[in-house]
């Protein structure tokens, strides 16, 4: 992840009673009389193991592009990002450490964890908080160090990167986003966030419930090692080189819808992301090696199902143009396919 502030580009993974931490689940009791948030109305993705949209239905990351042109870039951008020789690499799964899995781990935080003050590195792009962080907080491993939060009683969702816990509020991280989950509104323009591109990253994450139950409805985070000096709707904040030849942070790519692979070296989880892949596609979100795409750290991704996706050539993408979906410049509202709106506006 870069933040093109000078530092070095970087490679990177309730309510109701349960908490997830890491793959693993207990039972966590909500204190009485504390306060719910109804997920908003309608079908659309919601976060595992609470009652929170992961954002309202028709925000961006929960639409489908099947019906969207191709971009004009899309094969200059590919060309940048050695789609002629590289596979999709899964950037999650099991490691030689069974209870420690590749991955960016999330918590939905147990009711009555506090509240505290963290020092941000980047605190002109970063709020203010303070942030459900603990000291059984799960952190991400290697550089990165993010930390994603989830409180089920107001469904807001909290990010940091380069999180480092101390505690009588002593905690530090280089830059933090806290995101209200029944929102479609996006960090102000320029601003980062928990990573390069100003998004949140636990609704673009490959998370296990999701593709265990067969339906993943939301777009997937990826990234590449060059990005241009520049973003796109729905990202707010660009880094990295002054090459037009690299796509910029959100651009977005959607796997060929014929595309195949047969299920005697696809089983049904890897069918399931290939069909997330040709509906919602790829959101470019960070810095790092290319066609990597992130997945929760979870204790049950099994190496099968990790080396099956990694069958996927690069060459079966296609960069995308989605400028007519956006409703408004400050908004994750998309329009939705279907609609007069839609319709008027994307033909």
């Amino acid at each position: 992840m870069s933040h093109n502030w000078g530092i070095s580009k970087r490679t990177r993974g309730a309510l109701f009673g349960l908490l997830v931490f890491a793959g693993s689940a207990v039972a966590v009791p909500v204190a009485a009389g504390s306060t719910t948030v109804t997920p908003a109305a309608g079908p659309g993705t919601v976060v595992p193991a609470s009652p929170c949209p992961a954002f309202p239905a028709d925000n961006v990351w929960n639409t489908p592009i099947t019906g969207l042109p191709v971009d004009a870039r899309s094969t200059t951008w590919l060309a940048s990002m050695g789609s002629s020789t590289t596979f999709l690499h899964p950037d999650y799964g099991p490691s030689r450490q069974a209870t420690k899995p590749y991955g960016i781990p999330w918590q939905v935080v147990p009711s009555g964890t506090a509240l505290v003050p963290i020092r941000f590195t980047y605190a002109a792009q970063s709020d203010p908080g303070p942030y459900p962080l603990s000291a059984s907080t799960p952190i991400e491993r290697g550089s990165d160090r993010h930390a994603l939060m989830v409180d089920p009683a107001t469904c807001t969702l909290y990010e940091t990167w380069s999180t480092h816990f101390h505690p009588n509020g002593h905690s530090k991280a280089g830059s933090g986003a806290v995101w209200s989950l029944t929102s479609d509104l996006l960090r102000p323009a320029g601003w980062t966030s928990a990573d390069a591109a100003g998004l949140p990253i636990l609704p673009g994450l490959v998370n296990y419930d999701e593709v265990a139950s067969g339906a993943m409805d939301h777009a997937i985070r990826f990234t590449v090692a060059c990005t241009q000096q520049s973003y796109l709707w729905p990202a707010r904040h660009q880094a990295d080189q002054a090459n037009s030849s690299c796509p910029p942070m959100g651009a977005r790519f959607r796997l060929s819808p014929t595309f195949t692979l047969p299920a005697a070296s696809c089983a049904a989880a890897c069918q399931t992301v290939l069909s997330t892949l040709r509906t919602y596609g790829m959101i470019l979100a960070d810095n790092g090696s290319n066609w990597f795409f992130q997945g929760t750290a979870d204790t049950r991704w099994t190496a099968t199902q990790v080396a099956q996706l990694k069958q996927v050539p690069a060459t079966a993408f296609q960069a995308i143009d989605e400028s007519c979906l956006q409703v408004a410049p400050d908004s994750g509202q998309a329009r939705q396919p279907g609609t007069p709106a839609y319709v008027a506006a994307c033909g």
